[in-house]
């Protein structure tokens, strides 16, 4: 245990030297956004299934189209939806819905099948004239599921990322309150599944909880990408939930700010952070996608007022200028992207080549949020100290 504290500690000496201002206005950040984007969409068709890796991706398209409002962005997710009639896993047969991991179309419970929800919300949203077509699905599924007495449905990390704003987005369309009783009590059940106190990360889910699979170097072995997808899915949920609420907020808000802390320390110098979180030894080299997913978070926190900006603002841009300058390709593809797995494996190669659906998902997540920083704070400089630096 010191031998751990130790090594966090140093961790956080070493990446307290990295880069950590921006070297980009915000029209040149909205510009490399739209380049990644258009470089996917050119190279891909929407013709895919909902599943999660899929949906992933849109969700992060949806957010560079709420801030370039290009048409040509919603319509990708609007056509995707279309293919897909609006559906996650396609079976009525209710009596044969699992939750456990599974791709087939029984698994209608299972919130890989679920993520898909939040981009058929937010098209909805954006129509003048709902149609309640587009959610007539996901308000089914989702009220079936809540009307059950089970609490276990997100037992993996990644589940946070795929449901928890799916319930939030149905609470604000529907008013039913059941949205948020459900999402604190199977929040709660994940809670305390995968949450480790000593370190505020999670585990991937109850096959890694420690001493089980730990690192190479006999640490807690936190997965980077799930713990973005939670830190990511935090922010999502706060960011939609009502500001007065006192049933979910307070709870979310703490493992949300107890996260960052815990991610700010473990950094690496060049911005990222490594497959698994604690021991850079155990799977070396860049990784994308869990460093896209904390990018978006800490910005997020920073531009919402959760996080401050004297702490978290140099954290935040050392992930960005990682994005940016080592995670984008020439051709303007996203780099470095751990393939689909669900843990920090050291067999699996990581190269500049490796790119993913929900890796370009990610990075949009990413560079939307910096832009709104920047949107606010043209220098990369907060208002208050661009005052007091023009006094001198």
């Amino acid at each position: 245990m010191v031998k751990t504290i130790k090594y966090i500690l140093l961790l956080s000496v070493v990446s307290a030297h990295a880069q950590s201002t921006f070297t980009k206005s915000h029209d040149e950040v909205v510009s490399l956004m739209c380049a990644v984007n258009d470089h996917w969409q050119a190279t891909n068709t929407y013709k895919t299934s909902p599943f999660w890796d899929h949906a992933a991706y849109h969700t992060g398209n949806m957010e560079a189209f709420s801030i370039t409002k290009k048409e040509t962005y919603r319509l990708f997710s609007e056509n995707w939806a279309k293919y897909n009639n609006w559906e996650g896993a396609t079976s009525n047969d209710t009596a044969n819905w699992k939750y456990s991991y599974g791709e087939t179309s029984s698994h209608v419970l299972f919130g890989d099948w679920q993520i898909c929800f939040q981009t058929y919300a937010d098209l909805y949203n954006l129509d003048a004239i709902k149609d309640p077509a587009k959610l007539a699905r996901a308000i089914s599924v989702m009220e079936y599921e809540m009307r059950s007495s089970r609490n276990d449905y997100w037992w993996w990390a990644d589940g946070l990322y795929m449901v928890m704003p799916v319930m939030t987005k149905l609470y604000n369309i529907t008013g039913n309150t059941l949205y948020l009783e459900k999402l604190k009590e199977y929040f709660t059940y994940a809670d305390k599944l995968m949450f480790d106190s000593e370190f505020s990360l999670y585990y991937r889910d109850a096959k890694y909880v420690y001493p089980l699979q730990p690192t190479v170097f006999g640490l807690k072995n936190f997965w980077a990408r799930g713990n973005g997808w939670v830190f990511a899915g935090l922010a999502k949920v706060l960011k939609e939930l009502p500001t007065n609420d006192t049933l979910v907020r307070p709870f979310f808000t703490q493992r949300f700010k107890s996260m960052a802390s815990s991610l700010k320390r473990t950094q690496q110098k060049e911005g990222f952070w490594t497959r698994s979180i604690l021991d850079p030894a155990h799977a070396p080299g860049y990784e994308t996608s869990g460093t896209a997913f904390f990018c978006y978070g800490f910005f997020w926190g920073i531009n919402n007022g959760l996080l401050s900006t004297k702490e978290y603002l140099p954290t935040a841009t050392k992930a960005w200028n990682y994005l940016q300058n080592i995670a984008v390709q020439p051709d303007f593809s996203v780099g470095y992207v751990q393939p689909i797995g669900e843990n920090p494996s050291p067999n699996t190669t990581v190269q500049a080549t490796s790119t993913a659906n929900f890796g370009v998902g990610a990075f949009l997540l990413a560079a939307a949020e910096t832009s709104r920083f920047l949107a606010n704070n043209p220098t990369g400089i907060v208002a208050k100290k661009k005052t007091a630096k023009l006094s001198h």
